[in-house]
């Protein structure tokens, strides 16, 4: 009788266990149900972001945007607050679609240490004109020619001509409009307003100097090169003289 009555007790004890691990599991299955179909608001980037790239600057030009998607899928560290990424840079570049994670931004010093400058070389900026630096088609790892439109100091004659054959690319950082004024032949002023792109090259210590010297005294501008192209150093460059030549 005793032996009956354990087993009826042991029986219903496993019934009751069996009852809770199955609503345990229905639990976790709807939670996991929701976590699928719920969606919350995530910071993404809809353009690319370069290394150096400051999250202001980014959102000043329209590259980062809130979409929403499952809470499973949300990345650690990523959230709908642009203002906690407020005052840092990208550390990596971030490509359209990707989720904006606090460990992909830092200080600009963190930013620099993670330039990948080739042996050698050194790290110069200069800002440019859409037009001058090949309108968006820049990235970093491109490569690109060099040219300075200056002005002769001893002849007063303009010139275009080639400043650097082939340099690379490390980063494109944030755009800013830029207020420039020129005056015509007759002296009335003319003031417009360009939008011009921090560029960073890697070039040696005499490129920098070029680079650093021509950006100061005249216009630099960027050609896009590929595998195939081909570029002549040396020349006089173009002036008004020989331009039709």
């Amino acid at each position: 009788m005793d032996r009956r009555r354990l087993l009826v007790l042991g029986a219903a004890a496993v019934a009751v266990l069996g009852v809770a691990l199955v609503l345990a599991y229905a639990r976790g299955a709807d939670a996991r149900a929701a976590n699928r179909f719920t969606r919350v608001d995530v910071l993404v980037a809809t353009g690319q972001i370069a290394p150096g790239e400051s999250i202001d600057a980014a959102r000043a030009a329209g590259k980062v945007a809130t979409a929403k998607v499952a809470r499973d899928d949300l990345l650690d560290g990523a959230g709908a607050n642009a203002d906690a990424l407020k005052g840092e840079v990208a550390l990596v570049p971030i490509y359209p679609g990707e989720q904006l994670i606090a460990a992909k931004f830092g200080s600009s010093a963190e930013a620099a240490a993670t330039l990948p400058i080739p042996p050698g070389k050194m790290a110069v900026s200069v800002n440019l004109t859409d037009a001058a630096r090949v309108s968006g088609f820049l990235e970093p790892g491109s490569e690109v020619s060099v040219f300075l439109n200056g002005t002769d100091p001893q002849t007063g004659q303009t010139f275009t001509r080639l400043l650097l054959p082939r340099v690379t690319v490390l980063g494109v950082g944030s755009t800013a409009p830029v207020t420039t004024t020129t005056t015509d032949e007759q002296g009335s002023p003319t003031t417009e307003e360009l939008p011009r792109t921090l560029l960073t090259v890697a070039v040696d210590q005499r490129e920098a100097q070029k680079v650093l010297y021509a950006s100061s005294n005249g216009e630099l501008a960027f050609a896009l090169l590929n595998g195939q192209s081909k570029v002549k150093s040396g020349g006089a460059g173009v002036t008004s003289a020989n331009l039709f030549r």
